[in-house]
């Protein structure tokens, strides 16, 4: 096999691996691109040894290699916040309250971005790059709607009196998210703080993450919160 088809081949199943959402192995490997399995060892074996891809424990199914999830994550993520920063400035400008979009990550919610141009003396706290438990807030209550996530494995740790701490009473919140389209948090992370959160859905209807507001309590009451949520999931399912 010459270098230029040996590429092409390689490439080709580092390009089925990167697209497959589960394991595959090198008989199925094979099959999806009619390639011999003698031919097939070789190049994943190369592959192995450039750190491309890896097999998932001990097992003979193959995954992406740590280095590649983490730059594939990487490229993702910045193109999530290039195609939602015009969202958060619609947002903010909508409510004058923060604007976030917010992704699940470990469990629990990965800030990406945030937009807050305010001329408040007091503003959010800075929270891009930081973590949330999903349920103390309007966005992690919008990923465990969409996300097929087990709640027995949550810690719902109690940060307030205002914080969900049982499985039932989670699931009962989930099910009013998924009648209403927005979530809300009521001082459940932090007392004096509300947020909001909406699903994100990509060009090709997949979910993404959630985007919403986060602001003092003294300002989102709960009919303002009623009201900003219609009007953000409005703004991204009629837009």
């Amino acid at each position: 096999m010459n270098q230029s088809k040996s590429l092409t081949k390689g490439l080709s199943v580092l390009k089925e691996v990167m697209l497959s959402d589960k394991p595959l192995t090198a008989n199925i490997l094979c099959q999806k691109l009619d390639i011999d399995k003698s031919t097939m060892s070789r190049l994943v074996t190369t592959l192995m040894q450039e750190n491309f891809i890896e097999y998932l424990n001990n097992s003979k199914e193959i995954i992406l290699s740590d280095l590649m999830r983490k730059l594939t994550q990487k490229d993702n993520r910045e193109k999530i916040v290039q195609n939602t920063q015009e969202l958060l400035d619609k947002i903010f400008y909508m409510t004058n309250e923060c604007s976030y979009i917010g992704i699940l990550d470990n469990n629990s919610v990965l800030y990406l971005n945030q937009v807050d141009k305010s001329k408040r003396v007091l503003k959010t706290r800075d929270s891009i790059g930081k973590h949330a438990p999903l349920h103390t807030n309007g966005f992690g209550k919008i990923i465990l709607s969409y996300c097929d996530i087990d709640l027995s494995q949550l810690q719902l740790t109690k940060y307030t009196s205002n914080t969900i701490t049982s499985i039932s009473r989670l699931q009962k919140e989930i099910e009013i998210v998924k009648q209403t389209g927005y979530a809300i948090g009521n001082e459940e992370h932090e007392f004096g703080l509300k947020s909001l959160g909406v699903a994100y859905l990509n060009k090709k209807k997949e979910f993404v993450g959630a985007v919403g507001i986060s602001g003092l309590s003294v300002r989102l009451d709960e009919h303002t919160l009623k009201k900003f949520g219609e009007e953000i999931f409005k703004l991204l399912n009629y837009s």
